[in-house]
């Protein structure tokens, strides 16, 4: 089977979909891989078995643009003559499922990871939602990473229940239980906390994932900051990219955080399992989440998570039993979670020990054979 898949950024392959894609060579399969180019595409390209195409596909909606890399993607299905193309991410998946449509690509999948539009007003929430809904339309077959985000698409009237699916207990990859455990880095922990200048009896609050307003990082810093005045042995580690071009974070914001003395800015990660080794609660506040896989792969190693009530998070965090959700947009909510969550240790170890037990059904082996398994009875 000759199949493509497509991003409109990069650094999805590296960080999300790698164990889906290597596992999908394994089966004998031509994979090509198409997103915009970058460091992460080069990464890519060295694995054994995979091709990619660097492609210009931009987020934001620019009409020139959009209709140039749609003929370029034509152009490249009639040339490839792919059995299968499966896209993610919303431009990518628009662009796909019409040049896909177009050129008679015989099988085109889409897993949807969330919905930009889900807090948007006006003609861009509508223009955004119809671009969701021909997704659906001109693809064979559409897929969910949670269930609560397809009864959400369904309740919006993206697409019927008939139309989209959730593979298994959902996530897009699953989580590789191998890499997060935390057995691995028990003996570096204390060095990890001295390179950080943090001391080993402090409490450390780990944040993983983009660095915007959309992730409710405001209402994170301001319970931070709550925390703090009442007592000092807490330390926020904020791990992931500063995103620039979608709900930046104000001047205001970022000051505060930069001059906060208990704020560890670390960037983006490649090990960022290093990070949850010496952590004691995942914080994870966002407006909006496909899934929130992060939330996993840091149950897998032991930790509980607080989240907002949202769709995605509402799949990955079990209220009660493997960590607190709390509204969106209420940091007092928030700060009270934390509260609760670190005056009764106990709770929070339970807590821990039952998301690190719930992250097992979601293993990257069984998710990863689940779409494989896909793709086999849509291609026989």
């Amino acid at each position: 089977m000759k199949l493509c898949r497509i991003a409109t950024v990069p650094f999805v392959f590296v960080y999300h979909l790698r164990s889906q894609i290597l596992a999908t060579v394994e089966e004998g399969h031509e994979v090509y891989l198409v997103s915009s180019a970058g460091p992460a595409l080069e990464t890519m390209a060295q694995e054994k078995g995979v091709r990619v195409h660097p492609l210009s596909i931009h987020r934001s909606i620019s009409l020139w643009n959009d209709l140039k890399s749609l003929w370029k993607l034509c152009h490249y299905f009639r040339k490839m003559k792919f059995d299968v193309v499966h896209s993610i991410t919303q431009k990518a998946g628009l662009l796909t499922a019409v040049a896909g449509f177009l050129t008679r690509v015989p099988i085109r999948f889409h897993t949807f990871t969330g919905q930009p539009w889900m807090y948007k007003r006006g003609l861009l929430r509508w223009v955004s939602k119809r671009c969701d809904w021909f997704i659906v339309k001109l693809n064979t077959r559409c897929y969910t990473d949670s269930v609560s985000q397809r009864d959400y698409l369904v309740r919006q009237a993206i697409a019927s229940k008939k139309d989209i699916k959730v593979l298994g207990p959902g996530s897009l990859a699953g989580v590789d239980l191998d890499r997060f455990d935390c057995a691995k880095w028990q003996s570096s922990c204390e060095e990890i906390r001295r390179e950080l200048h943090i001391p080993n009896h402090a409490s450390i609050i780990n944040f993983t994932g983009r660095l915007n307003l959309e992730k409710g990082i405001q209402e994170l810093i301001e319970a931070f900051e709550n925390l703090t005045r009442e007592q000092e042995d807490f330390f926020l580690l904020l791990i992931g990219p500063f995103e620039i071009n979608r709900e930046p974070i104000p001047f205001e914001l970022m000051e505060r955080i930069q001059k906060n003395p208990r704020i560890r800015i670390l960037g983006d990660s490649p090990q960022p399992e290093k990070f949850f080794a010496i952590s004691d609660v995942l914080c994870l506040p966002s407006y909006r989440e496909g899934f929130g896989i992060v939330v996993l792969e840091a149950a897998a190693m032991g930790l509980p998570a607080i989240g907002t009530r949202v769709v995605g998070l509402v799949d990955s965090i079990v209220d009660g039993k493997t960590g607190i959700l709390v509204p969106p947009k209420d940091s007092e909510a928030l700060y009270r979670a934390l509260q609760s969550m670190f005056n009764d240790n106990e709770l929070r170890k339970k807590m821990g020990q039952n998301a690190k037990h719930r992250a097992k059904s979601f293993s990257s082996s069984y998710i990863n054979g689940m779409v494989l398994k896909e793709y086999g009875r849509y291609s026989s």
